[in-house]
């Protein structure tokens, strides 16, 4: 999950302003900077539907995921086994309308109508600022919102989000409860060549992933879990049928389609790889960040730490989609709106007011105005810390 706010943003970011009177929209992490990858590689990604295909709800009634279309199915399984960050095998894949369903599909698997209580949902703060919207939203009877992982103290059952990379602030996280009686969701949003060193495969019980941030293609709504049990794959694909009856299968098809361009891009030495690209893009974009605040006294960015990717077979660093800000002696995301830049503030994560989430994927004119505007704050009394990793 990444992009989700149920909060109407005051300024679309498509069509941010390139004025200097006009406010800079970084709220919401929109990824519009592969727009250029796939401008000169969009026949590979094209997907023609006839008016008679995909007529039906059903797509396969002998798998589990009924409505999970096999071309999707075999394409992110190839994807994953190019990429190494997931384990596939003994899993069952269901898919979903963007990873926001899914999470709302785990939340209902791991609730049961008997208990006296809702079961409570926490994640370690800094949290992503959707989690708590979702999860409270219907106000269900079946599970409620109880925050901070680093606080929570109650008996008894209890589901935690693990987001690794974290966002807002890049980090790489693990489950904090550990307590009988617990569920875990692993949320690898951001678990990409792009973002972050790939380690090693991750392989933990229900992990969540996301078109959006895998490719870029946000408005195609399109996620996908791993999910070891049997009876908690069941359980959401029972949600998603209540709730929307299956998944577009032309998304499917689309997000089939895309995957497998990308997945040539990376076995055939005649094209361009989609995630060296992008890993060019994000590290172009942190090192212009440094640049420009590497002699001031006021904003500073620390140093990642550099890991092994197995991917790419080299030592990178961290280069996460957002710029979690902190700001001393100040309310960030206040502070910045002084410059006409907008964030998200750290409340909204679970933290003080002092931090504030800023996008970096969007179109390189807007990464631009963001650099030109943060030069324009050197002289100010106001100190700013940048912080993308906090491990």
């Amino acid at each position: 999950m990444g992009g989700y706010d149920n909060n109407k943003p005051s300024l679309s970011p498509a069509n941010n302003s390139k004025t200097t009177d006009s406010v800079l929209n970084l709220e919401f992490g929109d990824p519009t900077m592969y727009g250029e990858y796939w401008r000169q590689h969009g026949d590979k990604g094209t997907v023609v539907i006839s008016g008679c295909d995909s007529m039906s709800y059903f797509t396969d009634m002998g798998n589990l995921c009924w409505f999970l279309e096999p071309e999707l199915a075999n394409s992110i399984k190839r994807l994953h086994c190019i990429v190494g960050n997931a384990v596939t095998e003994d899993r069952h894949i269901v898919v979903g309308s963007g990873s926001t369903q899914l999470y709302n599909a785990l939340l209902y698997a791991f609730s049961s109508p008997d208990e006296p209580e809702p079961i409570s949902v926490v994640c370690a703060a800094p949290y992503y600022s959707a989690y708590a919207d979702v999860t409270d939203c219907v106000r269900s009877g079946l599970y409620k919102w109880a925050g901070d992982a680093y606080t929570f103290e109650k008996d008894g059952p209890y589901i935690e989000v693990v987001t690794t990379p974290n966002n807002p602030d890049g980090s790489i996280r693990e489950a904090v409860v550990n307590r009988s009686h617990g569920k875990v969701i692993h949320d690898l949003a951001y678990y990409w060549p792009q973002h972050t060193p790939i380690t090693h495969p991750a392989d933990y019980d229900n992990m969540l992933f996301t078109f959006s941030k895998t490719t870029g293609h946000a408005g195609s709504r399109i996620g996908w879990a791993f999910v070891k049990d049997k009876e908690v794959a069941r359980k959401m694909i029972e949600f998603i049928m209540i709730n929307s009856i299956g998944v577009s299968k032309e998304s499917q098809l689309r997000a089939a389609k895309i995957f497998e361009a990308v997945c040539d891009s990376c076995q055939n030495s005649g094209s361009e790889n989609f995630f060296e690209y992008g890993q060019r893009l994000m590290g172009g974009r942190w090192e212009k960040l440094r640049q420009v605040l590497k002699n001031s006294e006021i904003l500073s960015l620390p140093e990642y730490p550099l890991v092994y990717c197995n991917f790419s077979g080299k030592i990178m660093e961290t280069k996460p989609a957002f710029a979690w800000l902190e700001c001393n002696d100040s309310d960030c995301a206040s502070f910045l709106m002084e410059h006409k830049i907008k964030g998200r503030g750290g409340r909204r994560f679970g933290v003080d007011s002092k931090y504030a989430r800023f996008s970096l994927v969007g179109e390189e004119k807007e990464f631009d105005n963001f650099l030109e505007r943060l030069s324009g704050i050197h002289g100010k009394k106001h100190h700013i810390k940048i912080h993308a990793d906090r491990q």
